[in-house]
């Protein structure tokens, strides 16, 4: 199992699970029903959108059973807190996937 760093509003990968958004303010224009439709996210999770270390934790230990994804509307990667955030899941001992969009 592992987590999917991706980039929020991009088509969902096969068996990517549960999408959170990490970004502190929902997309506008999207009604809240949508989000998911749209492949913004399942659930939102603005706390991750700074990090949060017992936060951290627990998604590292989630990555080992289940399969998720965490991410923002950030195009590139790189400029993105996405980027730090994978960083930061690494040193917590999480199962990141390889690919991210």
């Amino acid at each position: 199992m592992a987590i999917r760093i991706v980039r929020l509003g991009t088509p969902l990968a096969a068996a990517e699970g549960v999408r959170l958004g990490t970004v502190r303010r929902p997309p506008r224009g999207v009604k809240k029903a949508d989000y998911a439709r749209r492949d913004y996210f399942d659930a939102w999770l603005p706390e991750l959108s700074r990090s949060a270390a017992r936060l951290l934790d627990a998604l590292a230990r989630l990555s080992r059973d289940a399969n998720f994804a965490v991410g923002c509307y950030g195009e590139n990667y790189q400029r993105c807190h996405r980027s730090i955030l994978e960083q930061l899941l690494l040193e917590h001992g999480a199962d990141v996937a390889a690919n991210r969009s």
